[in-house]
């Protein structure tokens, strides 16, 4: 494929940071607002994994994902996503560095969310839709 797009004149780009998920919110997002008014909503995202061992039994295994949206996206998760719920999730992974109360080097990894579509129905309001950050709704 690479090749195919340089022939035409148009160059890959040199690098990619993008993760999408689809999972079940662990809790309600927690939604505040900076100095200047920008929403921050908060949520955490659960994915499982399952598969069978060497011996036939099903084993499962479930990752947890700290999500961050910001402006009007922030505030439609805060509107519409309860603790349950599926999700799906497009956004960049970032990760942060913070000194702990005892002055130690801690990092976190988050997904800074661009879009959210939410699978299942019946959140805070039953509605279907699809949010990107630059503020489009989608029905």
């Amino acid at each position: 494929m690479n090749q195919i797009l340089l022939k035409k004149g148009i160059d890959m780009a040199s690098s990619l940071n993008k993760a999408i998920l689809i999972g079940r919110l662990g809790k309600d997002p927690e939604t505040k607002f900076t100095q200047g008014g920008v929403a921050i909503s908060k949520f955490s995202i659960a994915t499982d994994e399952e598969w069978k061992d060497r011996n036939g039994e099903k084993q499962k295994k479930t990752e947890w994902h700290n999500v961050v949206a910001w402006r009007r996206l922030a505030e439609i998760c805060n509107q519409f996503l309860v603790k349950g719920k599926q999700v799906y999730v497009e956004g960049r992974i970032e990760t942060k560095k913070w000194e702990d109360k005892e002055g130690n080097e801690r990092r976190t990894t988050q997904i800074a969310a661009d879009k959210m579509i939410m699978l299942s129905g019946e959140g805070k309001k039953e509605e279907k839709k699809v949010v990107e950050d630059d503020d489009a709704v989608v029905f």
